[in-house]
């Protein structure tokens, strides 16, 4: 079984514009293709740095003395190139989601195709678990969660199921799951509904947002002028925080104009959104909801 297929590979580190003697980093290694791409692009002097806060990814690590693997998550970026010397960068690369490793290894419980304990930690060391969420989280956490970012109208009732059937016994698998909100799913887009709520989930275990936010305001600081950040987001939730960075700097809201009504923003778009063509799709599946944003630091 192949770890993780690279999404938009050329295209992708083709908005890095890499420099051979640039530094770059890769904050999702996953299975390495984009950091093999990478690699081929830098010079002897280059230097390639990658995060993957999952254990699994260590296995891929490239044997290369320009390239260097850390295994944390990628919202402690400043932090740890610090520790390796490292101020600025040339480039940022991120794909963000779940790789096709996490969604096929049953066990993990990422995947709605198979019975496994409620888990969804990408940092297999995480304290917080699918099965903490749904058995501990009260009912208005839930509600919020599944709203927010699984963008369920049926939020409150969805949460009132779990707090019922949990009063009497432990929620403790994805089958168990999957049939306590078997009321709620549609069976024409049964599986539209219960990737949402799993999506929904993921997000809150993985604190995906906030480590997203955390991240793109890191990069303006890491970033030299002309470096670049070549971007990845899969739903529409990340995709949109990544859009209005890039636009403004700001998460919210719109930036300040100074007396002449001009606004200092921290980058620069590179091109149009990019997506997968339907040959890409077709071989790889988990392609079709994928959205390329590159842009320059000014």
């Amino acid at each position: 079984m192949e770890y993780h297929n690279p999404v938009l590979l050329k295209e992708t580190v083709d908005g890095l514009a890499v420099k051979p003697n640039g530094v770059y980093v890769d904050v999702t290694f996953g299975g390495g293709g984009h950091s093999k791409e990478i690699l081929k692009r830098l010079g002897v002097d280059g230097k390639l740095f990658a995060f993957d806060q999952d254990k699994d990814a260590l296995g891929n690590a490239l044997d290369d003395e320009r390239f260097v693997l850390i295994n944390e998550n990628f919202r402690f970026l400043k932090r740890f190139l610090r520790f390796y010397g490292i101020k600025k960068v040339d480039g940022i690369l991120g794909d963000f989601g779940v790789s096709s490793h996490q969604f096929d290894v049953a066990d993990r419980g990422f995947s709605t195709r198979f019975e496994a304990d409620l888990d969804m930690r990408m940092n297999q060391g995480g304290e917080v678990s699918a099965y903490h969420v749904i058995n501990e989280y009260d009912e208005s956490d839930l509600r919020r969660m599944f709203l927010q970012y699984g963008e369920l109208r049926n939020a409150p009732k969805l949460a009132r199921a779990i707090i019922a059937v949990r009063k009497e016994e432990p929620i403790k698998t994805s089958v168990e799951l999957k049939e306590v909100l078997k009321p709620f799913l549609p069976k024409h887009k049964e599986h539209k509904v219960l990737a949402q709520i799993y999506q929904a989930i993921r997000i809150e275990v993985n604190q995906e947002i906030e480590v997203l936010k955390e991240f793109l305001l890191q990069t303006t600081a890491l970033l030299d002028p002309g470096g670049r950040i070549s971007l990845i987001s899969y739903h529409s939730l990340e995709d949109r925080l990544v859009k209005r960075f890039i636009r403004n700097g700001l998460f919210e809201g719109e930036p300040e104009k100074d007396l002449y009504g001009n606004v200092s923003v921290p980058f620069r778009k590179v091109g149009r959104l990019i997506v997968p063509e339907q040959e890409e799709i077709k071989v790889n599946n988990r392609a079709r909801s994928a959205k390329l944003r590159i842009a320059e630091k000014i």
